[in-house]
């Protein structure tokens, strides 16, 4: 067998592998690039209905929005956990939070008033709805998680996408926030004890913003 033979074999080999890392990096640059253009989308929606209401009630429900796009590395690490196919198709196929908005709303009658108003409109479509704010994790965890599709129209074709949005108050936030640093931060495992302070500070929490929400009610 001719050695220079088998050389150029291994040197196809490599570049066949080199071309499919090249289409898969190709392909989630092009995800990327729609799951962008949705957030967009909806984030504008979002801007949209929150001027409305200072123009017309006086009133900005949203406090801030915050936005990600879910990393090559994240998708591939949950795509594996699921036993799925590593591909931007395959993570198209069987992911939902590739694109993800958080709202962080003033009251919880805004949480709800938002969600309604982005539903209604003719071009989303509800996929999944979670309420943890009417009935709340075990950890005392409370948002309220939709999972939209909108039409992104690219100059081709127009491609319905995923978009997660969590709505909470600036409350439910501050909790959500400091157990996630405490929980995967922390070196050491949290006892049976401090979960249920946790749970103690976001029932604490819970209440605070009922009360602000009904004082608020009062003045207007």
């Amino acid at each position: 067998m001719d050695p220079n033979s088998n050389k150029v074999s291994i040197y196809v080999e490599h570049l066949l592998q080199d071309d499919d890392m090249i289409r898969q990096l190709e392909g989630y640059v092009q995800m990327q690039h729609v799951y962008n253009a949705a957030i967009r989308e909806v984030t504008t929606k979002l801007q949209i209905l929150d001027e409305e209401f200072q123009c017309r009630y006086d009133h900005n429900p949203i406090h801030h929005m915050e936005s990600r796009l879910k990393s090559p590395r994240s998708i591939v690490g949950k795509l594996r956990r699921r036993a799925e196919e590593i591909s931007a198709d395959s993570a198209r196929r069987n992911l939902t939070d590739i694109a993800g908005i958080r709202v962080i709303c003033c009251y919880i009658e805004d949480v709800y008033r938002i969600a309604e108003l982005l539903l209604h409109q003719d071009d989303v479509t509800l996929l999944r709805k979670s309420d943890y704010i009417k009935n709340p994790k075990e950890n005392g965890y409370r948002s309220l998680h939709l999972v939209i599709q909108i039409p992104v129209y690219l100059s081709d074709r127009t491609e319905l996408v995923p978009v997660e949005v969590q709505l909470r108050t600036e409350a439910m936030d501050l909790w959500a926030s400091l157990e996630h640093q405490m929980r995967y931060k922390s070196t050491k495992e949290i006892s049976l004890d401090l979960q249920n302070q946790l749970r103690e500070c976001a029932e604490s929490l819970a209440a605070v913003d009922t009360k602000m929400q009904r004082i608020y009610k009062h003045l207007q």
